[in-house]
C-alpha cells in the first residue's frame, strides 16, 4: 500500500534586475563613451539589463545593432535615463537630471569647474547618490578610473603631435625622431604622474630627448628611475624650464601635486608651430593665456589655425574615445561587480571607503566639500547618514 509522503514544494524568489542606462553624451567637451558592446554582454551575463540610447555610441563607432547582439537593450534617453544606474561622463544637464528616478545611482566624472548648481540641486531634489567615478579609490590608494583617463591622455597627446609634425602642408613635415644622422625632436614634459609617464614613454619609443619637470622631487625621482636614464629629470627651476621651453617641438603639461602656471612672457620665447598640450587645463591651466583647440569638437579648420601658432590642445583623451571606452569598460565591470557583491549601493559605500569618499550627492545633501561650495550650502559628512541606514 503506498503511503503518501510530503514533498518540499518549489519556490520561486523573484528578483527584480537591475538596470544600466548608458545614455549618449550632449555635451561639445566629452565625446567618449563608457561601454562597449562586449562590456554590455558581460554585465548582460551576470544579471544586469543595460538601456542604451539610440545612436549613443557613434563617437566610438559602435552601432546599436552590435549591443543588441551582446544583449543589451537600445531605448530612448528617457528611458536610458530611468535606469536604477546611470552612467553619464558629461556634466548632467538639469533636464536630464529631473529624468533620472528617485533614489537612482548616478556615476559621473566630477567636472569641478563645469558644475551647474541647478543640475546639483535637482539631484540633491531627487535624491541621487552621485558617485564621481574620477575621484574613486581602491584599497591601494590608487585611483582607478582616474589614471585610466590620464594615460589615455599622455599618450594621446604624442600620438596626435606626431601626426601634426608629420604634416607636410599643415606642420613641419617632420618625423619625431628615430632617424640616422638627424637631431631628433625635443619634448618637455612638466610634471611625472601617470599621464607624464605615458607621454614620456610614447616620446622615448619614437626616439624624442625628453625632458621632465616637477615640483615634487620625490615622485620625479621616481618617474626617471622607472624611465630610465634617457630622460633627463630636473624641479621646477625657472631658468632651467624657460631653457626647455624654448629649443621644444612638443610641451605637454600635467596636472602638478603643486599646481604651476607659466606666464604669458613665455610665449615670445617659444617655437613658432611648437605642439603644445595642456592635461591639466580643466582643473588649473598651465598656459590659461594660450588660444585652446579642445579635441573633443575640434575640425580641420581649427589644426589650420594653430600652423605656425603657439596653440594649446586640450582634451586630448577625447581623440582616441574607442580606446577610453575600452578601458573605462573592463573599469566598470569590476566596479559594478563589487557593488553587486556587497548586495546594494548603501552596503558597498559602508564597507568600501574608496567609493564612499567618492560620494558628493547622498539622501538630498552635499557630501563632498567642493559640491556644498558650489551651492553654497552646510557640507554633511556622508558618514553620518551611513550610521543611520
Amino acid at each position: 500500500m503506498f503511503v503518501p509522503q510530503e514533498q518540499p514544494s518549489v519556490i520561486a524568489t523573484s528578483r527584480r534586475n537591475v538596470t544600466i542606462g548608458v545614455p549618449a553624451s550632449e555635451s561639445e567637451a566629452e565625446r567618449r563613451y563608457p561601454i562597449t558592446p562586449e562590456a554590455a554582454g558581460m554585465l548582460t551575463d551576470r544579471g544586469f539589463t543595460v538601456r542604451i540610447e539610440t545612436g549613443a555610441a557613434d563617437s566610438i563607432h559602435y552601432t546599436d545593432t552590435q549591443y543588441i547582439q551582446a544583449g543589451a537593450s537600445v531605448t530612448t534617453r528617457q528611458e536610458a535615463l530611468k535606469s536604477d544606474i546611470v552612467l553619464h561622463l558629461a556634466p548632467i544637464a538639469r533636464a536630464d537630471a529631473r529624468q533620472l528616478q528617485r533614489g537612482a545611482l548616478l556615476l559621473t566624472l566630477f567636472h569641478q569647474s563645469a558644475q551647474d548648481p541647478a543640475a546639483l540641486c535637482t539631484l540633491l531634489e531627487r535624491g541621487i547618490t552621485s558617485i564621481a567615478l574620477d575621484l574613486i579609490t581602491d584599497n591601494r590608494g590608487n585611483m582607478p578610473f582616474a589614471d585610466i583617463l590620464a594615460e589615455i591622455d599622455g599618450r594621446a597627446s604624442i600620438a596626435i603631435a606626431s601626426s601634426l609634425l608629420a604634416d607636410a602642408s599643415r606642420g613641419k613635415g617632420i618625423l619625431i625622431g628615430g632617424i640616422a644622422g638627424i637631431v631628433p625632436c625635443e619634448v618637455t614634459v612638466i610634471g611625472s604622474g601617470i599621464a607624464a609617464l605615458a607621454a614620456a614613454r610614447s616620446s622615448l619609443g619614437l626616439g624624442a630627448m625628453v625632458r621632465m619637470f616637477d615640483n615634487d622631487v620625490y615622485r620625479l625621482r621616481g618617474a626617471i628611475r622607472e624611465l630610465g636614464s634617457a630622460v633627463t629629470g630636473s624641479a621646477i627651476i625657472p631658468h632651467v624650464l624657460l631653457g626647455a621651453l624654448r629649443s621644444a617641438d612638443i610641451v605637454v603639461a600635467t596636472p602638478l601635486k603643486t599646481p604651476h602656471i607659466l606666464s604669458s612672457d613665455i610665449a615670445r620665447e617659444m617655437k613658432r608651430g611648437v605642439i603644445t598640450f595642456d592635461l591639466a587645463h580643466s582643473t588649473c591651466p598651465t598656459f590659461p593665456w594660450m588660444p585652446t583647440i579642445d579635441l573633443a569638437s575640434a575640425t580641420p579648420a581649427d589644426n589650420d589655425m594653430a600652423c605656425n601658432r603657439r596653440t594649446c590642445y586640450i582634451n586630448a583623451g577625447n581623440a582616441v574615445p574607442r580606446t577610453a571606452a575600452m578601458a573605462l569598460s573592463n573599469a566598470f565591470i569590476t566596479m559594478l561587480g563589487d557593488i553587486t557583491a556587497a548586495e546594494g549601493v548603501t552596503n558597498a559605500l559602508k564597507i568600501m571607503p574608496g567609493l564612499r569618499n567618492a560620494v558628493y550627492t547622498f539622501m538630498g545633501h552635499p557630501v563632498n566639500r567642493t559640491t556644498a561650495q558650489t551651492l553654497s550650502m552646510r557640507y554633511v559628512d556622508i558618514n553620518f547618514f551611513l550610521q543611520l541606514s
